[in-house]
């Protein structure tokens, strides 16, 4: 959808009318909206459910195959000085 620019009037009550295609495209069966407040202007956002099923199975951390978890902790986390910075793990101790 490009961007458009429409002059709307407002109610005695403060509503405005979205437009049509706009409503279809992007807010489908759902009748919600964020507003966001800024100075000067206000963001219109549709509420959307997030299917998180989407993203299942996309990092495979191959869990099954670690013997060493000591070893597998220095990878995720990268370097052990980096690790130890964060000041949440102690991987000398562990």
């Amino acid at each position: 959808m490009e961007s458009k620019v429409e002059a709307k009037k407002v109610d005695p009550q403060g509503r405005i009318i979205l437009p049509a295609d706009w409503r279809e495209s992007e807010m489908g069966e759902s009748r919600e909206i964020y507003i966001i407040k800024e100075k000067g202007y206000l963001k219109i956002i549709p509420k959307r459910k997030v299917d998180l099923t989407e993203y299942f199975d996309k990092v495979d951390l191959n869990v099954g195959a670690i013997e060493n978890w000591k070893e597998f902790e220095k990878r995720l986390y990268g370097m052990r000085s980096y690790a130890r910075a964060l000041g949440k793990f102690d991987l000398e101790k562990r």
